[in-house]
């Protein structure tokens, strides 16, 4: 199976960030062709060391690269990016991570 983790840093406006985020993002981004299961963080996110300035993580599952490639190259998909540009415009908000995974 194939993720994208999404890290974003806390926004300046964490209203309009959740409003856009939950109402606009994610429904855009469950219409993509080939979307497994979509996931975020509940409650704070912290690390081992104590808080960060983590807000939330989404995770966005296919079943390989290439479907997720199939995706994000769909209408849809293209859809879902340029909507991201409006709530995260740029790297400095957001972490991206795209991979394959395997059970052990």
């Amino acid at each position: 199976m194939a993720k994208l983790v999404a890290i974003y840093k806390k926004p300046a406006d964490v209203e309009a960030f959740e409003k856009h985020y939950f109402g606009t993002h994610i429904p855009l981004a469950k219409k993509m062709p080939g979307v497994r299961k979509y996931e975020v963080s509940a409650g704070p996110v912290s690390v081992l060391a104590g808080p960060s300035d983590v807000h939330l993580i989404g995770a966005v599952y296919f079943d390989d690269l290439e479907a997720m490639q199939k995706a994000f190259a769909s209408p849809e998909g293209r859809a879902v990016a340029a909507d991201r540009q409006l709530y995260a415009p740029d790297e400095t908000g957001v972490q991206i991570f795209v991979f394959d995974t395997r059970e052990v």
